[in-house]
């Protein structure tokens, strides 16, 4: 029997966490990608997944925050328990979106109309600026879908039991890729097939989906025919699942409580792989010495790693100490027990590898050296690379602490856009591959003259004055392999490729163009580089070997 679920979902939210007011244009942008936008913004034209320049092409007076997760968890915390007055029994998809059993507090409030309008009341009385959208529904994915309709027709949503097949037959395939549920390729996939409907995927034979998609595929199918089997855990877990940690002396730093957390979520990750399970519902227990308490449940469909855990503990730990003074569960003491406790599991199916590309052995094992390093020394003492944007090599990147990636995420959209680390697409602008095997953090001064001797310039039109012929370095020698001011030949050039970014800011704009150049070297070899020229200046940006 599917159970019957109740979903609250702000939309937008991590705009209302940001602050940002919803009369004027405002964003939130991750990767470069838009991930939420304000109802002004909405109505010039700024979508979710749109790039930055695209969202600044469309209303250039906006204004874009970076994307904090921790921020948005942590303003979501009163909305959090002013619905666990109604049921305890909750669980956070993520900040902004929650889901419960509506059983009881149906029981309670004479109806499943009745418990909608009342969560919409409790969550406007917690001081959120915007309307939240109320689904009832049978099975949690239709639930999802019905309170974000419910956001459109700006009253709860409503379905009948037994009537979520047919409710969810006509909505678009596109649904299984905006609750995370499905990865974009398998979308586009089932798009090009044929099956635009969810009731088109639900048609199919389930032996037949799993022998073409495989397990994925399955539960796509099994969630389009509005069969949600994952039930809502009611009892207590076996007292083995739990892992706890109880410090002889109160810890008092937020950094301790994480490091404890990321080693219980280690031993409980590898215990549940063990035995080829995953889990889906994580149970995070807080408790100070004074006796308060923080319990909450996180939950993920596609499964939650160690860590994602290490996440949700640390969200959950930001929410409890940034409560206001004076209020009733505010924080007084030290943390003295750390309990982290599996709700929910199910088998860990795996995912189908392809020829060649994804995720490899390797890059699960320096997932776990990343972990065990931050474990060692600190969160901030290690730090990844996460995909940036740019047109410069060194602006395609940036450095962020490990401990803030969820390093082993599968790719998932969130409010219907793609956040995946990585882009869909060439960087409009962006130099074709191969890309420099090594970028210099201060670029090196040099001079680039033609065959008289003359500095070679380039006009505001992108003409060279000159055909490059000789090139001098100034300074850096141990970029180039030679000594600074000897004047070496140029083999071959390629080039300008003009940039005139950010001409609206007056202190960020840049006006370059750029030169890929191979250069004789001391030995006689032959090197190639690539060199910019801004204001009549010339600069060795990056090295290619």
């Amino acid at each position: 029997m599917v159970t019957r679920m109740v979903t609250v979902w702000l939309p937008d939210w991590p705009v209302v966490a940001a602050g940002c007011n919803g009369n004027l244009p405002a964003a939130v942008v991750s990767a470069n990608r838009v991930v939420a936008r304000s109802t002004a913004a909405a109505a010039a034209g700024v979508m979710i997944g749109q790039r930055r320049r695209q969202a600044q092409r469309r209303c250039p007076e906006i204004e874009l925050v970076d994307h904090d997760p921790a921020r948005d968890a942590r303003e979501f915390e009163p909305v959090v328990r002013a619905v666990a007055e109604v049921s305890p029994r909750l669980d956070v998809i993520e900040p902004g979106w929650v889901s419960l059993a509506a059983r009881g507090p149906a029981k309670y409030f004479g109806g499943d109309v009745a418990v909608a309008e009342h969560l919409q009341h409790i969550v406007a009385e917690a001081g959120v600026v915007v309307r939240a959208g109320v689904g009832v529904a049978d099975g949690r994915f239709s639930s999802s879908v019905a309170a974000r309709l419910s956001v459109r027709h700006d009253s709860p949503v409503v379905v009948e039991s037994q009537q979520s097949p047919s409710f969810c037959a006509p909505l678009p395939i596109g649904w299984l890729q905006t609750l995370g549920e499905s990865d974009p390729e398998m979308i586009d996939l089932f798009t090009r097939l044929g099956l635009r409907r969810l009731g088109d995927l639900a048609s199919l034979d389930p032996a037949d989906v799993l022998g073409r998609f495989g397990h994925p595929g399955l539960h796509a199918h099994r969630l389009a025919t509005g069969i949600d089997i994952r039930l809502p855990s009611t009892t207590d877990p076996a007292p083995e699942r739990r892992l706890g940690h109880a410090p002889e002396d109160p810890v008092a730093q937020a950094s301790a409580v994480v490091f404890v957390a990321k080693q219980l979520a280690d031993e409980l990750g590898q215990s549940l792989a063990a035995t080829g399970r995953v889990c889906t519902r994580l149970v995070v227990e807080l408790e100070t010495e004074h006796g308060e308490r923080s319990e909450r449940s996180w939950y993920r469909s596609t499964g939650l790693n160690a860590s994602a855990m290490v996440e949700r503990v640390r969200w959950q730990l930001d929410a409890w100490v940034n409560l206001p003074r004076g209020s009733e569960h505010e924080i007084t003491g030290g943390v003295s027990l750390i309990r982290l406790t599996p709700d929910e599991v199910c088998a860990d199916v795996g995912s189908q590898l392809g020829l060649w590309g994804g995720q490899s052995e390797a890059d699960r094992q320096a997932a776990r050296t990343i972990a065990r390093l931050a474990s060692i020394t600190s969160d901030e003492a290690v730090t990844v690379p996460v995909w940036n944007g740019g047109r410069l090599p060194a602006d395609r990147y940036r450095w962020v602490s490990a401990s803030n990636v969820d390093l082993d995420e599968r790719a998932r959209s969130v409010s219907g856009a793609d956040l995946r680390s990585a882009p869909t697409g060439p960087w409009p602008g962006a130099l074709p591959a191969p890309s420099p095997s090594t970028v210099f953090a201060d670029p090196y001064p040099a001079e680039v003259l033609d065959d008289a001797g003359q500095l070679v310039w380039v006009s505001g039109r992108g003409v060279v004055s000159a055909s490059p012929a000789q090139f001098r370095l100034m300074s850096g020698g141990e970029a180039s392999g030679w000594r600074p001011g000897r004047t070496r030949h140029i083999a071959a050039w390629a080039g300008p490729w003009p940039i005139d970014e950010r001409w609206w800011e007056p202190e960020g704009h840049q006006r370059l163009a750029r030169f890929q150049m191979i250069i004789e070297d001391a030995a006689g070899g032959q090197r190639g580089y690539l060199i910019v020229a801004e204001h009549r200046r010339w600069w060795v940006a990056a090295l290619y070997d």
